[in-house]
């Protein structure tokens, strides 16, 4: 299974209150990841829950499809700006070559476990030739829940090197910060951004595992994530 009915469900409840708690900020993962893209890039957000780095992007003149899987959070990210958002499923993606970038803020934490590699595999295929991906996820070492009944998958660095080589990436690097959440607890994160090939390898090219790479500490006074 990719996707979680019950925290579907969640958001679906609290979509309204969870987009009043998802304030404008600045987020020091979004400016790295504007940087690194060429003007006007195609970006898709994946889970952009109430819009707000949707919004943040349009304004800096990047071409962005945000998306999520709860239909009633697509709707508080429409009336946030003031554009059709497609609700979609991780797992639903099937485009090919088609983005320079992809967001995964705090969303694809939620994916099972068993379903996270595929997800991953489907994100690559995505991305054009030099794209680059991120995502976040709150750090653990076994699946669970939290207060509000959502689903988390709660890797460790390890296992997310071994979920990320499923795909040829010609970097993967993963940054271990502490941060909070909507539920105001102390968490750990993880951020990984990982990058595709500039040039898409011949057929009869092994397909090479992602490289590992250390987490770095956060900075002082950076509070990643929302989820």
């Amino acid at each position: 299974m990719s996707h979680d009915e019950a925290t579907l469900g969640f958001y679906a409840a609290e979509a309204e209150t969870y987009a009043a708690h998802d304030a404008d900020r600045r987020y020091h993962a979004l400016e790295a990841f504007m940087a690194a893209l060429p003007a006007g890039a195609a970006v898709l957000e994946l889970g952009c829950g109430a819009g707000r780095d949707s919004a943040l992007m349009l304004a800096r003149g990047f071409d962005v499809t945000p998306t999520d899987g709860a239909p009633a959070m697509a709707r508080e990210a429409e009336r946030r700006l003031g554009r059709p958002v497609k609700v979609l499923l991780f797992a639903d993606l099937d485009d090919e070559d088609r983005y320079d970038g992809v967001w995964a803020s705090a969303s694809l934490l939620h994916a099972p476990r068993a379903g996270l590699p595929g997800i991953i595999g489907l994100i690559h295929a995505a991305l054009r030739p030099g794209g680059r991906f991120f995502a976040s996820y709150k750090s653990g070492a076994g699946e669970g829940r939290d207060g509000f009944g959502r689903y988390y998958n709660y890797p460790s660095v390890d296992e997310l090197r071994a979920i990320y080589a499923v795909a040829p990436w010609v970097t993967v690097q993963i940054e271990a910060l502490k941060g909070g959440g909507y539920d105001g607890r102390p968490t750990d994160w993880l951020h990984v951004t990982a990058a595709r090939a500039a040039d898409r390898p011949s057929r009869s090219s092994p397909r090479r595992s992602a490289p590992r790479s250390a987490p770095r500490p956060s900075a002082a006074g950076r509070r990643p994530g929302t989820g």
